[in-house]
């Protein structure tokens, strides 16, 4: 997802630095010491504008959440979000490739993944691109404790299969999943800005949760 482009957009987020990590590879010490406590640490790959890893951060105070996004265009809109909802202390965000998250997290560090409307990279020449390939895959076992979990959202049901097939056959243990989650009337169900559009134009919102059979 690109927006407009904003060039005060990196000033803008040197200037909080408080919320917005700068350089995440160099969090040696843990994400843990960052937060300053060992509650559980939950991350989005590709928060987008943020609605759904703050929404997340407000109702579960007792959670750290970190939103990742690759573009500055884009996580400058979830920070604009993060600061309106008054910098909520158990969230942080920074600006990566989901690619790099071996340099950036240790291993067993995080609690849970979400991946919310990625990118379905529907040509098959490009499926190593999608965010539940293995190769994805891979990179999520190493940084997930000993059971965590993978909480996955879309609305393209060809992306939806192929991570079925993929998570599948990679071994892991499919748990809730759902070809219409918003028929369910789950209460808790925190939305993203794509969750909303998408299904007040009456499109079936599939999710599911994994986890890897040897954590």
């Amino acid at each position: 997802m690109r927006l407009r482009n904003k060039p005060w957009a990196r000033d803008f987020m040197a200037e909080h630095s408080d919320i917005l990590v700068a350089e995440p590879e160099k969090m040696n010490d843990g994400w843990s010491t960052l937060f300053g406590n060992n509650n559980p640490i939950h991350i989005e790959v590709g928060t987008g504008m943020g609605q759904f890893i703050i929404g997340m951060a407000l109702a579960n105070p007792e959670v750290n959440y970190i939103g990742i996004e690759h573009f500055d265009n884009v996580i400058v809109v979830a920070l604009e979000k993060a600061i309106a909802a008054n910098k909520p202390a158990n969230l942080r965000l920074f600006r990566a490739n989901g690619a790099d998250l071996l340099d950036i997290f240790q291993s067993n560090e995080i609690d849970r993944v979400y991946l919310n409307f990625s990118d379905p990279w529907p040509k098959t020449r490009h499926a190593k691109r999608r965010l539940t390939h293995e190769t994805f895959l891979k990179l999520y076992e190493s940084v997930l404790r000993t059971r965590g979990e993978i909480h996955f959202k879309t609305d393209n049901r060809v992306l939806f299969e192929f991570s079925l097939v993929s998570m599948s056959q990679y071994g892991m243990k499919l748990g809730y999943v759902s070809l219409d989650l918003h028929a369910e009337n789950i209460e808790d169900n925190i939305m993203t800005e794509y969750e909303e559009k998408f299904s007040l134009k009456g499109q079936p919102i599939y999710r599911l949760e994994a986890k890897f059979e040897g954590k």
